[in-house]
């Protein structure tokens, strides 16, 4: 499960002898590698137990992190990683209403990081249908020459927060100067006149207030994804309510049809709904 920004990383390897029996070493080190290719070298201490290690870092940027130990006397190394949540990641609902809707007891805590992980992914299979429901702030950078309108692409986009001109010696326009369509994502010049770009763009997307469907929809899709998830031997398929598609094309996985009626019922296969 990803860590959250912010969050203490608990780093843990074994130095092994040729023979593969843990060895305590002369040295340890572990190198963590940032996304953004800055390294980090937490120190290392051998824990109770001789030749397994571990170093405590404490998460500074989101994305994915590559861990490197290496020991000395005797040689040995291993390489994992661990991933870091955005401040903000997108979440269709709070971990209470995830849990509420899984029925899970209020002592049960057990499963609480993974129903986290399942509601990012719920959130995704969600606006792959209607496109972005967590409010969150996005960039594009429009290519072109000249144009009356240029279009964003996320939609629903709430307003611009900022835009810069990449073209040297090309016009500079302000938030003011430029007229965004929600609805369609299209922006155009204030005045009526031509924009000229390429232009940076800097805009909101999503959803002010959630409508039920899409609640209800991220709901159904979290309890399918919650039940399949527990492989061969377990319930695959419940009612009619949790019914499947075959994946969708761009989502990568079927979620049940009693959503897609919710979302799209335009995108349910002939036959079905």
């Amino acid at each position: 499960m990803p860590f959250d920004l912010g969050a203490t990383v608990r780093l843990t390897a074994d130095c092994l002898d040729p023979d593969g029996t843990l060895t305590t070493a002369t040295s340890a080190t572990v190198t963590v590698t940032l996304p953004d290719g800055a390294t980090a070298t937490p120190p290392t201490a051998e824990t109770s137990t001789p030749g397994r290690y571990q170093a405590d870092y404490v998460s500074a940027v989101p994305g994915r992190h590559t861990v490197r130990w290496v020991w000395a006397g005797p040689a040995h190394a291993y390489t994992d990683m661990f991933d870091v949540s955005e401040a903000a990641p997108p979440a269709l609902m709070s971990l209470a209403t995830g849990r509420k809707h899984l029925k899970k007891a209020q002592s049960d805590r057990a499963d609480d990081e993974e129903i986290r992980d399942w509601i990012e992914a719920c959130t995704r299979a969600v606006e792959q249908f209607v496109g972005p429901v967590v409010v969150r702030s996005v960039s594009d950078t429009v290519r072109f020459s000249t144009a009356r309108s240029v279009a964003l692409s996320l939609i629903p986009a709430l307003d611009i927060t900022s835009v810069t001109q990449l073209r040297p010696g090309g016009p500079a326009y302000t938030v003011d100067d430029l007229i965004l369509d929600p609805d369609t994502g299209l922006v155009e010049h204030a005045g009526g006149g031509r924009l000229y770009g390429p232009l940076r763009i800097t805009y909101r997307v999503g959803r002010l207030a959630v409508p039920a469907n899409i609640r209800n929809a991220g709901k159904i899709i979290l309890q399918h994804l919650w039940r399949t998830r527990q492989g061969p031997g377990r319930p695959q398929r419940g009612t009619d309510d949790y019914d499947v598609t075959e994946p969708l094309p761009g989502l990568g996985f079927a979620i049940p049809n009693r959503a897609v009626q919710l979302l799209d019922p335009d995108r349910l296969p002939p036959g079905v709904g």
